[in-house]
């Protein structure tokens, strides 16, 4: 055992007035929607005075746009921070356990995103969006590689995925009382992520070609 040191060092500083402010509003605005949420409020979650809530971020759309950058990072950096695999890799599975990753890390960004969804916020438009194109260049991979079933509607073999996640994410509230326990937990989110791939392979995904599909002398029945 090394022994304590005499000069032991100081703690790392904590979240600023502004990252607490901001995490606070992030709190509200996924609990109750940005429109019914005032800065006073958000100063009190925060357990700071509305004054310095206007310091920090002006006016309440300041405090949004704040909000919104934050949301952004955490979504790019779960989703787009890397490239997914290309096929015959399982990217789809891929793109569910990183988009999974943000119910369990963040499920306050969920439920934010999932508010901008139907208030039809700009944020939610971009987010939709950068994800349709996230999907639409998977399915076009696994187009090029004949993966795919021939009548497939290729629009549409983008947007339901997306359809199902964000579903999901705006009914949350509503699955649980279905579930033997919340879905943001880890048993329940990867069942839900297991059920959610074997629906696009079993009706989206061709049957691989001979020269993909495992040697039957391999398998193990």
């Amino acid at each position: 055992m090394q022994p304590t040191s005499p000069f032991p060092l100081p703690a790392g500083p904590g979240p600023s007035a502004a990252d607490r402010i901001r995490a606070a509003a992030l709190k509200c605005f996924a609990a109750d929607g940005v429109s019914a949420t005032s800065l006073r409020a958000v100063a009190e979650k925060a357990g700071v005075s509305i004054g310095l809530v206007q310091h920090h971020f002006g006016t309440k759309a300041g405090l949004v746009v704040a909000v919104d950058e934050y949301v952004l990072r955490v979504v790019a950096t779960a989703v787009a921070s890397r490239p997914l695999p290309p096929p015959p890799e399982d990217s789809l599975g891929e793109l569910g356990h990183r988009v999974t990753s943000i119910m369990t890390d963040h499920p306050e960004v969920v439920d934010y995103i999932a508010h901008a969804f139907v208030e039809g916020d700009t944020i939610g438009t971009t987010i939709f969006d950068g994800l349709v194109s996230i999907s639409t260049t998977q399915w076009h991979q696994f187009d090029e590689q004949g993966l795919l079933r021939p009548d497939v509607d290729r629009t549409w073999a983008a947007l339901h995925p997306l359809i199902l996640v964000i579903g999901t994410a705006v009914l949350r509230k509503q699955i649980d009382r279905h579930l033997p326990e919340p879905l943001t937990s880890s048993a329940q989110l990867r069942r839900w992520d297991d059920a959610v791939a074997q629906l696009l392979h079993g009706g989206l995904l061709a049957d691989p070609p001979p020269a993909a599909a495992a040697d039957p002398a391999q398998r193990v029945d």
